[in-house]
């Protein structure tokens, strides 16, 4: 029988998952679309690799093993599997077509929509994926300031301006390489000493795990003005989450563009760029960002039905309540226990559990909660992203599985034998994510 949700179970069985992966290999470079839901996030053997169906914030792989889901695809699941009213949103408009030969009016609607929960977007433009709209930030940037530098802190997508900061960089010609340098986040005075006049933008996750110093990124937004760089948040993880006006609702900094994606339409592949309207018009004609499924209109109405969710059901008040508990109770269990070398820390809409190194290698550490959790019926990648579907039942059984999976840390650590604990091969590191 499949595993449920339910604790102490066997480790699941997943032959079709791996059955699936050898069809896979050799097929599909990486064996995944997407690295952050690929196997090497996963142990190898005890994880499932694919998953069937989701509903709320549950999901069922292949082999029909339920798990509560804290990944929520990596992002975009704000309100959950198959939330109703996006539901309903995505199958009215699918009668009546999902992308033409001319605009479709929800491209008016949306953009409305977003102007009116989303500070400083005085203009705004869609696409499909994250880096599409980083890119075209970038882009706007240096054309509005006539200059050609990028300074970047996080992760803003796989195209050449940003990935060749990283070690995945072949291909990334050394020009282009040159143009972009990152900067250590909530670290004004670094930031300073890179910060010139031959800036063109400072690119952003306004927050990622780590919350900004008091003022941060406020200083910051003035150390831009005096340089006469643009200002631009990628708020892909923030936005519609930390506040429905996404961070600089929430910290009350409003930058020159904004960028978003993930939570934005529930699933349902949507980017955003907005901002300042002198900047933006340059897009009329000086700067190209033009998509064939840029008003592809399913998307659009699944934005306009999550966008009125978000707001009707205060999800993001609900994720805060539901995070602080997580966290907090996550904790608490490892005090409990005294493990001090754990601990979860973030907002509390999306948390990550980091391990200390002094204790153990910190993957092999990551690897066997993971392990445990997915055989109490859990799935994990390090940190948990809530949606409005995690309800109380969900958050008690996560907390309870954790009070098992730290007591099997706890006795692979003191016995010394972390390693030979685990029951297939570790999760690896994706690559180094620069500052």
């Amino acid at each position: 029988m499949p595993n449920t949700v339910a604790l102490d179970q066997p480790y699941p069985d997943i032959s079709s998952s791996q059955a699936l992966y050898e069809r896979a290999r050799g097929l599909i470079p990486a064996g995944t679309q997407t690295l952050a839901k690929g196997p090497t996030q996963y142990v190898d053997g005890v994880a499932p690799k694919y998953l069937a169906r989701g509903k709320g914030a549950r999901v069922w792989d292949v082999d029909g093993n339920e798990y509560i889901d804290m990944t929520m695809a990596v992002g975009p699941l704000v309100l959950g599997y198959g939330h109703p009213a996006v539901n309903r949103a995505i199958r009215e408009q699918l009668d009546s077509g999902i992308t033409f030969s001319l605009m479709h009016p929800l491209e008016v609607e949306v953009a409305e929509t977003i102007r009116r929960v989303v500070p400083g977007a005085d203009a705004v433009r869609f696409s499909k994926t994250g880096c599409d709209v980083t890119s075209a930030a970038v882009r706007l940037a240096r054309a509005f300031t006539g200059r050609e530098r990028a300074l970047c802190c996080g992760y803003h997508g796989w195209h050449d301006w940003y990935i060749g900061t990283t070690p995945r960089r072949a291909g990334v010609p050394n020009d282009v390489r040159k143009l972009t340098e990152t900067f250590p986040y909530n670290d004004l005075f670094t930031l300073m000493e890179a910060l010139d006049d031959s800036v063109a933008c400072v690119i952003l996750e306004p927050m990622i795990f780590q919350a900004p110093e008091a003022d941060y990124l406020r200083l910051l937004k003035r150390a831009c003005e005096a340089a006469g760089a643009v200002l631009v948040f990628d708020e892909m993880w923030t936005g519609f989450r930390v506040a429905l006006g996404g961070a600089q609702q929430r910290f009350d900094v409003v930058a020159d563009l904004a960028c978003f994606s993930k939570a934005v339409a529930n699933g349902m592949p949507l980017s955003v760029l907005t901002g300042r309207a002198d900047i933006m018009q340059l897009l009329e004609e000086d700067v190209f960002f033009f998509t064939t499924f840029g008003g592809e209109a399913l998307s659009l109405a699944a934005a306009k039905a999550t966008i009125e969710e978000l707001r009707a059901l205060e999800v993001p008040a609900r994720l805060e309540e539901r995070g602080t508990e997580l966290r907090e109770g996550y904790n608490r269990l490892a005090k409990k226990k005294g493990l001090d070398y754990t601990r979860a820390g973030g907002l509390p809409c999306r948390t990550l559990v980091s391990f200390d190194p002094e204790a153990g290698d910190p993957l092999l550490q990551k690897s066997l909660v993971q392990q445990e959790l997915i055989r109490h019926g859990v799935l994990w990648t390090g940190f948990h992203n809530l949606c409005y579907a995690h309800g109380e039942q969900e958050i008690a059984h996560v907390l309870a599985a954790y009070d098992r999976a730290l007591d099997a840390l706890s006795t692979a650590l003191a016995n010394n034998q972390l390693a030979e604990s685990l029951r297939g091969r570790p999760v690896q590191p994706v690559f180094r994510k620069t500052q």
